[in-house]
């Protein structure tokens, strides 16, 4: 029967001379009762709020390089998150202090009239933690506050955070010779490839969730010192494209394709010329997204 409940006791080992009946319950639900075409409900009065954090510059003592082009990806961010009918507010080179009231702020809204929300970091990454300006924060940390418990205004909406982060310290090969290559280097005297360092590990989960990442874990992740990061760049061009008719997970897919076409032509460290990348996401929603035009 569809959606019942089945028990089953088993006799335990014997516990110091006695005996221990365990109860264990197993769920079941039909796929009958699971429709693959379902989407969340994005017809609330506006799209939601999309917070950008982007980090060019990084206290001395962190030894943390400057990164060169992340106002590109930051400007670009904007415009086509704002086609898309979000409220886009963006912050520079927040303190780490100054980032958790910015994000503890936005979870304690009221999100009743809205379809989702939508957070981006642009910085260096180690373990599990994205850095701020003077101190690194862990990604569970900030997630966390969009939770049910924290967060009751979200509960069943999407949640979407994009890292563009370094996960790791080595260079993906080249496996097949490519005929064509689509990053463009436009001036190639000044817009340099440059690798974001240290590396982010670990992926959060929760119930509509979903965690986009620049790079597969345990490689580099590159960024153009002119055009910007080879992911939000590509990001932003299929969300142009695609962004109010594809279901998103399948322009992460076409992200993925487009970034993975991508090499190295240009780059003061020299390992680094010829190697790719590979954008990933983990998705822990529970329908179809659509960021359609919004009809009121």
């Amino acid at each position: 029967m569809a959606g019942q409940l089945e028990t089953d006791s088993k006799q335990a080992l014997n516990t110091k001379g006695e005996n221990e009946n365990l109860l264990e319950t197993d769920s079941r639900i039909s796929a009958a009762d699971l429709d693959p075409a379902e989407e969340y409900n994005m017809n609330h009065k506006r799209r939601g709020v999309a917070l950008i954090f982007n980090h060019e510059w990084f206290h001395w003592f962190l030894t943390m390089p400057e990164r060169r082009g992340t106002n590109a990806d930051k400007e670009n961010l904007s415009r086509r998150l704002r086609e898309l009918g979000f409220q886009v507010s963006w912050f520079d080179n927040l303190r780490a202090e100054e980032m958790l009231q910015k994000i503890h702020t936005a979870s304690t809204e009221d999100h009743s009239d809205a379809d989702c929300f939508l957070c981006v970091f642009l910085s260096h990454g180690e373990d599990d933690h994205i850095y701020a300006f003077d101190a690194k924060i862990e990604i569970k940390k900030l997630t966390n506050m969009f939770k049910g418990d924290k967060c009751p205004s979200l509960v069943g909406k999407p949640k979407i955070f994009i890292i563009q982060a370094c996960r790791g310290d080595k260079h993906d090969e080249p496996v097949v010779p490519q005929d064509s290559v689509d990053s463009r280097l436009g001036k190639p005297t000044t817009n340099e490839v440059e690798v974001d360092v240290a590396a982010v590990h670990t992926l959060p989960a929760g119930a509509d969730f979903i965690m986009c990442y620049s790079v597969a874990e345990g490689y580099y992740s590159h960024r153009e010192t002119l055009n910007g990061s080879w992911y939000i760049q590509d990001m932003c061009e299929l969300l142009r494209r695609h962004g109010t008719s594809l279901e998103f997970t399948e322009i992460l897919t076409l992200v993925n394709r487009k970034v993975s076409r991508r090499k190295v032509d240009l780059c003061k460290e020299q390992s680094a010329i010829g190697k790719k990348q590979i954008p990933c996401f983990n998705s822990m929603l529970t329908k179809k997204l659509y960021l359609r035009p919004k009809l009121n």
